[in-house]
């Protein structure tokens, strides 16, 4: 059973439109789980764009020298750790969304 204030109850049903506390919050919840997924995903999309390589490959190219670019440089090591985040965090969401 679910408990919450009237406020967040009332605010749950009217932005979903549904009258049913547990299907309102699983409905908001699962629609932000969506929204960071496209939203990660976007992140990821741009950066393999940008460099032409996969996470994994660019990270291999960083690790080996071969990158055409000094990995220690400050653009260079943003988007490793931007990229890297964006990565970790998809995986997580994408466990999230219920089956």
């Amino acid at each position: 059973m679910i408990s919450v204030s009237p406020q967040l109850g009332e605010l749950l049903i009217r932005t979903t439109q549904t009258a049913d506390l547990d299907a309102a919050l699983l409905k908001v919840l699962t629609e932000y789980v969506d929204f960071k997924v496209a939203a990660l995903n976007q992140t990821i999309t741009a950066l393999e764009k940008k460099w032409h390589l996969t996470f994994d490959e660019f990270a291999q190219r960083m690790r080996d020298g071969t990158l055409d670019q000094d990995p220690y440089s400050w653009e260079v090591e943003q988007d490793f750790w931007k990229w890297e985040q964006a990565v970790t965090l998809l995986k997580h969401y994408q466990s999230l969304r219920p089956v």
